[in-house]
């Protein structure tokens, strides 16, 4: 009998095609990967449509573009979101989708907890302790890490009405979701290094394009 796809999990994807075979390979029962292509010239696409996960195709490049381009696509109540590079591992995903499905929290995030030191860039670990230490005092939301492995309700989740295509997105995502009066939820997740080159938060230059696009977002929020 064919277990009931309960929960939806969104990949945005931009050349992983060292890590998808793994990644893809981890879901757990109930759950389908939607991954969504953002312009992969490594044949990442064919490899997960291979892998049987849903492949959607997203031209606008960022992750906020390819996100919700995932999320448009889902169909199962639930909606979680994970990074495609191995660094993550879809197997805890229950750890997640478990608060949601009892109805104890609408959004939980995935605080990353490192496998090992270079799991995380010592510059990426200031950025999000400043940046969580901030959301701290305008929420009043103890999180401690604006990590982006979430889950959520699919419905709730368009109703946010979520606008930044960029870096931004799970910022945006947080922040609306705790105007909305959400009931917001952190749980440990493992951190392992990635498989292939970072895009974002791994290097100096992603991290500092990620901080640019938060940070024009907070001063939107405080206005």
């Amino acid at each position: 009998m064919t277990t009931p796809i309960q929960v939806d999990l969104v990949l945005p994807c931009l050349n992983e095609a060292g890590a998808l075979p793994w990644v893809l390979s981890r879901l757990p029962p109930g759950s389908r990967a939607i991954v969504v292509d953002n312009g992969s010239t490594d044949g990442s696409a064919e490899i997960a449509a291979a892998a049987g996960a849903l492949v959607v195709h997203e031209s606008r490049r960022g992750f906020g573009a390819a996100a919700h381009a995932g999320l448009e696509a889902a169909t199962a109540p639930i909606v979680a979101f994970c990074d495609a590079d191995a660094s993550m591992d879809p197997a805890e995903l229950p750890v997640l989708v478990g608060p949601v499905l009892a109805g104890t929290a609408d959004l939980v995030l995935g605080r990353r907890r490192p496998a090992i030191a270079k799991s995380w860039p010592l510059h990426a670990r200031i950025a999000n302790s400043s940046l969580s230490w901030r959301l701290r005092r305008i929420t009043g939301v103890n999180i401690h890490d604006l990590g982006p492995m979430r889950a959520a309700r699919r419905i709730d989740l368009l109703n946010l009405n979520l606008r930044d295509r960029r870096s931004g997105y799970p910022l945006e995502m947080f922040l609306k979701a705790a105007e909305a009066n959400w009931r917001i939820l952190e749980v440990d997740t493992s951190y392992s290094p990635r498989v292939g080159r970072s895009k974002v938060t791994g290097t100096v230059r992603g991290t500092l394009t990620a901080v640019k696009d938060m940070s024009a977002l907070l001063r939107e929020t405080r206005r």
